[in-house]
């Protein structure tokens, strides 16, 4: 491959082990040609750069001699490791994916850290041959929005709402067993939820694990079931969800309750519950990150001779002063008025622009002082 190997890996010359097999797993994940969008050819490739420099020996060779290390010009050995020009030849060889081990039946090849990409995409993992370890189940992630006026936006609020979900059932503790009935290990996985089988892959033969059909994944065989949840550990029931929405929250933004999501059963934990956001809009302001806008009507006379109006706040009517001569568009800056910083100190500003409001039918007498006014000038 004529390629430089770090570059296909998105690495620098200096990046260490686990930086390049962090750098294969991201992109192994992206390309893989079963996942949709995948890329069999940029696949390969990012394979072949990892074969060489997760290997500290191959990758000295590598850095010393280039990606010809392996031709035996330079007395060094096979560097390609596992080649993909040969997988592709044996697998035509043996009839596709489902016609052996293209690398024959004594082949032994280190899964290692493909374990978990190939795991996504044919169903099994591998421990190392080792028994599997059964993972702590977790209930399904939930997601609910509201909707706040702006000024509670600005300044927090504490919100209470119904929702519908999961729960542990309480007379059986989430169990899914009656009280008082027995509980037993099932025989079939000893507990572990899972039972072990041979995988036949296009990387060889891996002891693979699967959920046990026995228990369903559970662990446990029950004599009998709660009459509540019928064995599900679970009931649907609405709860009331109370959350306290921070100052300065703006549209998009998501608040995280742990463990208010779904729950799955005494022996899971629940899902997580995240809280969308969306801020009502208020005629009277513009909000632009933590600073508020606003625009304020004044006629030529209090443009030119000056005022003291009332004008809105979030914090509520303030006057402001106009000076004389006034000009359409100045804006004044109301320092420390605006909205509350979200997760910091201090609250943004609020400029105020002026806008001038020309009359559109005058009466006689105001056409006659404004004729003086233009021979003043």
């Amino acid at each position: 491959m004529s390629r430089d190997y770090y570059e296909v890996l998105g690495v620098t010359k200096n990046a260490t082990q686990d930086e390049v097999k962090k750098a294969f797993h991201k992109l192994a994940h992206q390309h893989h040609p079963d996942k949709k969008g995948g890329n069999e050819a940029k696949f390969k490739e990012i394979n072949e750069a990892y074969q060489v420099l997760s290997n500290v020996s191959k990758r000295q060779q590598y850095d010393q001699f280039g990606a010809n290390f392996g031709s035996g010009n330079q007395g060094g050995s096979g560097g390609g490791g596992f080649s993909w020009q040969d997988f592709s030849r044996a697998q035509q060889q043996s009839g596709g994916f489902g016609g052996g081990n293209p690398f024959g039946d004594g082949a032994q090849f280190d899964f290692g850290d493909l374990g978990d990409v190939f795991s996504d995409f044919f169903g099994f993992s591998n421990q190392g041959g080792g028994r599997g370890k059964k993972q702590t189940p977790k209930g399904r992630d939930m997601q609910v929005q509201i909707s706040l006026p702006f000024i509670e936006a600005v300044f927090g609020v504490e919100k209470t709402f119904d929702l519908p979900k999961n729960v542990n059932c309480e007379h059986c503790a989430g169990s899914g067993a009656e009280p008082g009935s027995k509980v037993k290990t099932c025989p079939t996985c000893g507990g572990q939820g899972r039972v072990g089988r041979i995988q036949r892959t296009i990387l060889g033969n891996f002891q693979a694990y699967a959920v046990c059909d026995a228990c369903q994944g559970e662990g446990v065989q029950i004599e009998k079931k709660c009459v509540q949840c019928h064995g599900v550990g679970v009931v649907r029931e609405t709860k009331k969800i109370k959350v306290k929405i921070p100052a300065g929250i703006s549209t998009g933004q998501s608040i995280h309750l742990p463990h208010e999501g779904e729950a799955v059963g005494k022996k899971g934990q629940p899902g997580d519950l995240y809280i969308l956001v969306q801020v009502e809009a208020d005629p009277r302001f513009n909000r632009q990150g933590d600073d508020i806008y606003s625009k304020i009507n004044l006629n030529i006379i209090q443009a030119t001779l000056g005022d003291k109006i009332e004008i809105e706040t979030v914090d509520g009517p303030i006057k402001l002063t106009i000076p004389e001569g006034t000009q359409a568009g100045t804006i004044f800056r109301l320092a420390g008025k605006g909205v509350p910083k979200l997760k910091r100190f201090g609250r943004g500003d609020h400029l105020v622009e002026t806008v001038v409001k020309v009359p559109k039918h005058l009466n006689r007498r105001q056409r006659e002082l404004l004729e003086e006014f233009k021979k003043v000038e």
